[in-house]
């Protein structure tokens, strides 16, 4: 395992000692930089992919109309395949 020594600023020092502080099992110093390390990594990588978060949830509206089929929802497949409607 590699060994690294790192300069924390004190204003991040300070804050980083208030949220330990608030938990109730804080983790090692050392635990805490290795999972923000592979958190960038994750995040770097998906950044590099051209990865974008959608700009708010998925918001799917039913149509008034409907299809005037009855049983779609037992029948999904069978009408994204193409199959028959009179089945």
């Amino acid at each position: 395992m590699r060994r690294a020594t790192i300069t924390i600023p004190e204003d991040l020092d300070a804050e980083l000692a208030r949220y330990l502080a608030s938990l109730p099992a804080p983790p090692a110093l050392a635990t805490l930089v290795q999972t923000a390390l592979r958190r960038f990594l994750a995040e770097e990588e998906l950044r590099c992919r051209d990865f974008r978060l959608p700009p708010g949830p998925l918001r799917i509206r039913p149509d008034g109309t409907g299809s005037g089929l009855a049983d779609v929802a037992e029948r999904h497949d069978d009408y994204l395949a193409g199959a028959d409607e009179n089945e």
